[in-house]
């Protein structure tokens, strides 16, 4: 099978030949290395419901996963009745940051990828859509910080994903050509994002909050252009055979 063709399978051994040729790793925040979402999407639909837009669980998953905070807060003063909408930003991230900080635990397997990543002289770095202050903040509750020397936020382009934004500048700043970039994401804008950036991308399924709708998500994710989905990062780590 052609390296770059879309894997049909999620986390088998043999992924690791995604990484040859790659000269950075680009990987997405929330659902790749922290496991943030089911925090992150349930805090947001209580708040949601606080501003008058009630939404179901999947609802909020679907319209918000891998969106930027600044789109968000967008949707609600387009779609809130409450009063004071220009709060729903600081409201919704004074709660999610407690949590953060009670609960929150990095995807299994983050620290040997990084590691690995290292021993192959692969240069890594973070892009989110979430701002400094709640990567920061992420980052900390999960003694995660010095692990990352390069971390980019939507909160320095114009454009969110599932726009290219992001990545393109994310790999001018390290000084890597968009096609020598492999990007993890585990939502649909964001692999957008990555095929519009002519990234290759791997879908990442292994967070939390898709162990319901595993099966689901990956199609999802190949939908849009990932060119493998796996369901662990340790996948990302085996030598494939020769």
């Amino acid at each position: 099978m052609n390296r770059h063709s879309p894997s049909q399978d999620s986390g088998t051994p043999g992924h690791g030949a995604l990484l040859d040729g790659v000269e950075l790793v680009i990987l997405d925040f929330d659902g790749v290395i922290a496991d943030s979402e089911v925090i992150s999407l349930a805090s947001l639909r209580e708040a949601l419901a606080a501003f008058g837009v009630d939404l179901s669980v999947e609802d909020v998953r679907r319209a918000f996963l891998g969106r930027s905070l600044a789109s968000i807060q967008a949707y609600v003063e387009r779609h809130g009745p409450h009063g004071k909408k220009r709060d729903f930003a600081d409201t919704w991230q004074t709660t999610l940051f407690d949590r953060f900080r009670a609960e929150l635990k990095p995807i299994p397997h983050v620290l040997t990828f990084l590691k690995h990543l290292s021993e192959r002289g692969i240069p890594y770095c973070i892009a989110s859509s979430g701002t400094f202050e709640r990567l920061g903040v992420a980052l900390s509750a999960m003694k995660l910080s010095e692990q990352f020397t390069f971390i980019f936020s939507a909160e320095q382009v114009a454009r969110g994903k599932p726009e290219p934004d992001l990545f393109l500048f994310a790999a001018k700043q390290i000084g890597v050509r968009p096609d020598a970039c492999l990007v993890i994401e585990d939502s649909p804008f964001g692999v957008r994002a990555a095929k519009a950036a002519n990234m290759r991308c791997v879908g990442f399924v292994g967070g939390s909050h898709l162990h319901e709708n595993m099966g689901e998500h990956s199609e999802l994710l190949r939908q849009q252009g990932a060119d493998a989905v796996v369901a662990s990062l340790a996948a990302l780590s085996a030598r494939h055979a020769s």
